[in-house]
């Protein structure tokens, strides 16, 4: 049985989908895009700030399901544009311990939801 988790402190959910969804020990956490939650702005000013808030968002979902970045066994990136690797790497190795890091794939794509620059979902073990 799977368990649906889904919280305030992240944007909701704009289609047929949570979240997150529990299931088995694992965490599987929806894309993430650079939404804040409070005011529904997206924040794409630059890809730095764009970045911090999928991070941000995927925080909130990790927590509500009682868990930590620590947690996470692997990461999907998609981005409109690979130059700004180096950037965005800047960004995402402030969330983790470059020792414990999950595994993760970064790919460019040629068009995101709201024609965002990036966006994140990732798998988590469960407590």
């Amino acid at each position: 049985m799977k368990t649906i988790i889904n919280t305030t402190n992240a944007p909701s959910p704009v289609g047929p989908y949570n979240q997150a969804t529990a299931h088995n020990g694992t965490l599987y956490v929806s894309g993430q895009i650079a939404i804040e939650p409070a005011s529904g702005e997206l924040l794409t000013r630059t890809i730095e700030e764009e970045t911090h808030q999928v991070m941000k968002n995927l925080q909130a979902i990790l927590k509500e399901a009682g868990l930590t970045f620590e947690d996470v066994l692997k990461c999907s990136v998609f981005v409109g544009d690979m130059n700004n690797y180096s950037r965005i790497n800047a960004v995402y190795a402030t969330y983790f311990n470059e020792d414990t890091a999950p595994a993760r794939e970064l790919v460019e794509v040629t068009n995101l939801p709201k024609f965002v620059n990036i966006e994140i979902s990732l798998l988590a073990a469960m407590k």
